[in-house]
């Protein structure tokens, strides 16, 4: 009983920051559950049958609130569930340690290309709900993080959230909203590809499944509305400090960085990270002022409109 709770408290917060964020709950859970003694493959096998309950309670919650694109998560989603299949059955035996320094260096370069655009010079069309991003550009990103979240125990979000966050042409609560609605796709696909190449064994451990899935549905909704009140501005940036502060740790692993160096390098970016968090907080504030401004001179002069009668010029 005791470890069910502990998995449900997993998934909770995996599936809080995931649903907020729009990704870290298949890098959140798969290293707890490694640390806990799981193989990697195990354990991004009983991650991605536990985020199938979880992808789908927050596609729904997502949905409810308006933050979801469907033609996004149509041309995303299809080619990653292709991705996730073949990465969990071709590479669920092998290790990627080998691609982690050169996905991280591309991730940490556009979690910091995000996090400057979004607090100091926020694109222009970062409020449109659809998504003008074309099947060409979208199928091979989808097919990419489909293959690196399977393989790797996670990374969907990394990939997919941060790059279209990136481009700047789609509001990043509809980002957040049609990326986790599409990971349904990769989650649900992963475990079958799971099933293939581990038999048996990748239905193993359905304690962990139950608490991880059971702590993501309770978190789901909370997380969706979250995301639909945050602005766009301290969205966006807090979305770019975690995929930095993530893949540094990735990179501080990688080449074995250890002690004083890895302190002095998280206390920087940790400090870089909330100075643009609080700059990013002042202008969602003062762009709030000044939009409720406007209303305000515009409902004055509707105002005055109806009130005085307006001036006829006389009869010749």
């Amino acid at each position: 009983m005791f470890n069910l709770l502990l998995f449900t408290l997993v998934g909770a917060g995996a599936q809080l920051v995931d649903g907020a964020l729009g990704m870290a709950f298949g890098v959140t859970a798969t290293t707890l559950l490694m640390i806990g003694g799981l193989g990697p493959a195990q354990a991004s096998a009983a991650v991605h049958l536990a985020e199938v309950g979880t992808t789908l309670a927050s596609g729904l919650s997502h949905w409810k609130f308006k933050n979801i694109d469907w033609k996004l998560v149509a041309k995303l989603g299809v080619p990653g569930a292709i991705g996730a299949f073949i990465g969990a059955t071709v590479l669920s035996g092998l290790s990627t340690e080998a691609a982690v320094p050169i996905t991280a260096t591309i991730l940490i370069a556009i979690g910091v290309y995000v996090a400057l655009r979004f607090s100091v010079r926020p694109p222009a069309t970062a409020q449109a709900r659809t998504t003008p991003h074309s099947a060409r550009f979208l199928s091979p990103l989808g097919l990419f993080g489909g293959f690196i979240d399977a393989s790797g125990g996670g990374g969907w979000g990394p990939i997919t959230t941060s790059t279209l966050l990136s481009r700047g042409k789609t509001a990043p609560r509809t980002v957040i909203g049609s990326v986790s609605a599409s990971e349904f796709l990769v989650a649900s696909a992963a475990s079958l590809g799971f099933l293939v190449g581990l038999g048996r064994e990748s239905a193993g451990n359905l304690l962990v499944v139950a608490g991880l899935a059971l702590g993501g549905v309770i978190a789901a909704p909370f997380a969706a509305w979250l995301v639909s009140r945050v602005p766009a501005t301290l969205l966006g940036t807090a979305v770019g400090g975690v995929i930095v502060l993530t893949n540094t740790q990735k990179m501080f692993k990688s080449f074995d960085i250890t002690g004083a160096v890895t302190v002095a390098g998280y206390v920087a970016i940790f400090g870089a990270w909330v100075a643009l968090l609080v700059y990013a907080w002042q202008r969602s504030k003062l762009t709030a002022a000044e939009a409720q401004g406007e209303f305000a001179g515009i409902e004055l002069a509707v105002e005055k409109e109806i009130n005085e009668p307006s001036i006829q010029p006389e009869n010749r």
